[in-house]
Parts: structure tokens; sequence; C-alpha cells
């Protein structure tokens, strides 16, 4: 039986699918955007890093400055290959790939996210939260980066629930609902902290930065 997360994830990859050309256009139009890639600067990131639902790569070429290797995955192929074209290093490999379901190989020194945690649905958090653990090498760090609680002023249809969603639109005229959960950071922070991760989540005008180590014994 297909759940209501099944299906709504279903729908939220159709949307990225779909709108891969469109992908990038917030980078452009909102100038709290444009200048939060500057804050990697400040975050530990190095190793061998695996990032998340990588998109079209946004992040990516940011991430290959600082890592020995980059592992970027999604499901898409159609924003990995805008992604592909953006990163075009050596030392970056792309897997098309569902996130839910995947298991690396191997283990990482981080894990980076941006702006997909709050894709995840509420009843997925801790079976994601402990499959990120799984892929940490000892030592290592999940790095997150996302909307916070003011980005809902930028969203349409937002609906509340067991799975918070929104509405999207893309230019061809169809919509499609998205999971999107703005987690608080002070709540966020709590929540981890009670699945055992060592944790600082902070606001950033309207998104959160947070650096967490797995429980011990996890790795």
């Amino acid at each position: 039986m297909i759940s209501d997360d099944d299906a709504l994830l279903a729908e939220q990859i159709s949307y990225y699918r779909a709108g891969a050309a469109e992908y990038d256009r917030p980078y452009t139009e909102r100038a709290e955007l444009r200048r939060l890639p500057a804050v990697i600067d400040d975050l530990p990131i190095g190793g061998d890093v695996l990032e998340l639902a990588c998109g079209t790569g946004r992040w990516t070429p940011l991430l290959a400055a600082r890592a020995r290797s980059v592992t970027a995955v999604d499901v898409a192929p159609e924003v990995l290959a805008l992604a592909r074209a953006r990163t075009p290093f050596p030392h970056v490999r792309f897997v098309q790939a569902d996130v839910f379901a995947w298991q690396p190989p191997r283990r990482y020194d981080t894990v980076f996210f941006a702006f997909w945690l709050s894709h995840v649905p509420p009843a997925r958090l801790p079976a994601f939260w402990s499959s990120v653990a799984s892929m940490l090498t000892p030592g290592g760090r999940a790095v997150f980066i996302d909307d916070g609680p003011a980005a809902a002023a930028g969203e349409e249809g937002v609906t509340e629930g067991p799975v918070p969603t929104v509405l999207r639109r893309l230019d061809d005229g169809s919509r499609y609902r998205v999971v999107k959960v703005l987690h608080d950071a002070d709540a966020l922070a709590g929540d981890l902290t009670a699945l055992g991760w060592t944790v600082r989540v902070r606001p950033l005008d309207e998104s959160i930065v947070g650096v967490a180590r797995p429980p011990s014994g996890s790795a």
C-alpha cells in the first residue's frame, strides 16, 4: 500500500525533474540566497565528502574546493545533468539514487545536505538521521543548511499536519505539492540531542545552519 509519505515524495521527485531548468532561479532572485554560500567558509567541511540531494550542484563546487573527494547523490537525472556540467572536477563523482533507499559502499568524513532536510517527512526523520550516522567515519560530521520558519512567508499553499507541504508552480502552469518542514533551530537541536547527536544549529537570516556529530558507537 502506498502511504501518504510515498505519494508526496513521488510528487516531490516529479516536481524537481520537471523543474530542473528553473531550479536555480531563487539563487538569482533572493539576496539572502546569493549571500548564503559564503557560510561554507565557516563550516567544518573536508576530507571525503558525501553530498545528499545535490540538485543542480549549486553547492558541489564549493564542497569540491575543500574536499579530498566528493560523492554527490540525487534521484533526478535532469538535475544531475546540470550538476555534472557545473562541476567538471576529477575528484567529484555523481550518483543517481533515492537518498531514502541508497546506502554507500563506504563512509565519509563529512555528510552535507543543503535545503534537503526540510523535504524529509517528519515520520522519516529518525531513520534518516540513523542512516546519516551510518555513512560517517568515526569523528565525522553532518553539516546542513536549510530554510527556517521565516521562509514560510515566501511559500504558497502552506499546510500543516503530520506531513507539512507547500505548493510549487512551474512556468508551464503545472502545480506540485512538496514536503516542506520548516525547522526551528532550537527545536531541531533538541530533537537531534534526544536521538543522541551532539549538535549546534543556528539561525541565519531566513535559514538555519547546523553541524552535528552522531551518537557514540554509531560509526
